[in-house]
């Protein structure tokens, strides 16, 4: 089952208007290999804000569909599901979750891997795939490792036989990676954003659907081919202040700037321009902080394909903010950081 051949799936950009799956080849393939053999562990897959992690996930879904597996998609952020299956009280079960408004999205969360071990126990499935959007958030930091782990007892100790089973999580919580990591409980694999032919793919169909109003060499290079911080250009019409502002009071970046002692806001001004710069002993929790509010992906120091999803980025990029050991999560995240710190006033 070739990754050519795979039905593209068709995802929402913006209101009325949604564009096919773009691109990510090799991505595919992955899941392509994973149906035909399975997770030994779970995979955690963390990278960027809005580089398309849940697109990705969907994508799978069907991808796995496809291979004869039954699968069960949980986002409980956005309190959606997605179940390929033909036992209905699957289906049952995780709307009724989604219709809980006080619990729901711990139930969601915590649903998908319970009605994977049900799937095999009562109902005899041989192949079944588990993809968890982001349930960290939803459960909580602290539980991310238990809940991987719980994965892991699904693969490792089945309450009945089966021929395959898939577990994947995604999360944009670059701190969890840390309490996963502690334990060897699951394959740490880290996704990029687009490729540039990839996000010119991506670009040329949101151009067939919608009038642009900027071409694709300044898109490049304000979103470092992230399609979130392209859909949110494109639903500003390209208002790229706006969207560079948002992202400074949603962080609360003044608050953060204004926290920092002078050799810290100076080192941050550094890593602006060398996101490496961070990687000193001294600097280190102010990378962390940095890793806290999402704003850098740290550790992508070695470019190995096994490593990533798709494929990696390059090893330095000045103008896209990208460091062989550090990177800025899209050139916009940087941009909102030199702002906040050019405009701060305090002492």
């Amino acid at each position: 089952m070739g990754s050519s051949v795979l039905r593209r799936i068709r995802l929402p950009f913006a209101p009325g208007v949604e564009v096919e799956f773009a691109d990510r080849r090799r991505a595919l393939e992955q899941v392509v290999e994973w149906s035909e053999r399975g997770t030994t562990y779970p995979i955690v897959i963390y990278g960027p804000e809005g580089c398309g992690k849940t697109s990705l996930l969907k994508q799978a879904a069907e991808i796995l569909r496809e291979g004869g597996y039954d699968v069960i998609y949980v986002d409980p952020v956005n309190m959606s599901f997605v179940a390929h299956t033909d036992v209905r009280e699957v289906v049952w079960r995780l709307g009724e979750a989604v219709g809980d408004v006080v619990n729901g999205r711990v139930k969601l969360a915590m649903l998908a891997s319970h009605l994977a071990r049900e799937l095999l126990a009562r109902w005899r499935k041989r192949r079944i795939a588990v993809l968890a959007d982001d349930v960290f958030q939803a459960i909580g930091l602290d539980k991310a490792g238990v809940y991987v782990k719980g994965l892991l007892n699904l693969i490792e100790h089945p309450p009945e036989s089966y021929d395959g089973i898939v577990a994947i999580v995604a999360t944009s919580e670059g701190v969890s990676r840390y309490e996963v990591g502690r334990h060897r409980w699951a394959n740490l694999m880290v996704m990029w954003n687009m490729g540039k032919s990839g996000f010119r793919e991506l670009y040329d169909r949101l151009a067939r659907l919608a009038q642009l109003n900027v071409d694709f060499e300044e898109a490049w290079r304000l979103t470092g081919g992230n399609p979130n911080a392209l859909r949110m250009l494109y639903q500003t019409n390209w208002n790229v202040d706006a969207v560079i502002e948002s992202i400074i009071t949603s962080k609360k970046l003044g608050a953060f700037v204004s926290s920092l002692t002078p050799d810290e806001r100076m080192w941050l001004l550094e890593a602006v321009e060398n996101p490496d710069s961070l990687m000193t002993r001294e600097r280190i929790h102010l990378a962390n902080k940095l890793i806290e509010l999402n704003m850098i992906v740290d550790e992508i120091t070695y470019r190995s394909p096994w490593l990533w999803v798709d494929e990696p980025p390059p090893e330095r990029d000045q103008e896209l903010g990208i460091g062989k050991h550090v990177a800025w999560q899209t050139p916009l995240h940087r941009e909102a950081v030199r702002r906040t710190l050019l405009g701060w006033h305090g002492g």
